[in-house]
């Protein structure tokens, strides 16, 4: 007999965001941090794995894309009711990483 596997939020949740890059792309946005370059330079992240970050949160429902430039065509990020929802998420890592992890 084979074992199911329980359903559970958290390995839903972690399957949306549970990455570290996605997890930086949208603290970077939450800051106000908008646009492919800035982004890209605040987290350090490569410009392809960037943009697979991007189209990936996108498609999932948690940051929405607008154009502020058509020639060349330029996107801003913003983040979304349950992107935004993390804050207590990004608040509760924050204080957990400060006080056992980070130096």
């Amino acid at each position: 007999m084979l074992d199911r596997v329980r359903p559970c939020p958290i390995a839903d949740a972690l399957e949306t965001i549970g990455d570290r890059w996605s997890l930086l792309v949208l603290r970077e946005i939450a800051f106000g941090v908008r646009r492919f370059n800035d982004i890209m330079r605040h987290t350090g992240i490569a410009r392809d794995r960037l943009s697979h970050r991007l189209r990936a949160l996108e498609a999932k429902g948690m940051i929405v894309r607008e154009q502020y430039s058509e020639h060349p065509p330029r996107d801003e990020y913003y983040l979304t009711e349950p992107a935004r929802a993390l804050g207590p998420v990004f608040a509760a890592l924050r204080e957990w990483g400060s006080q056992y992890v980070t130096d």
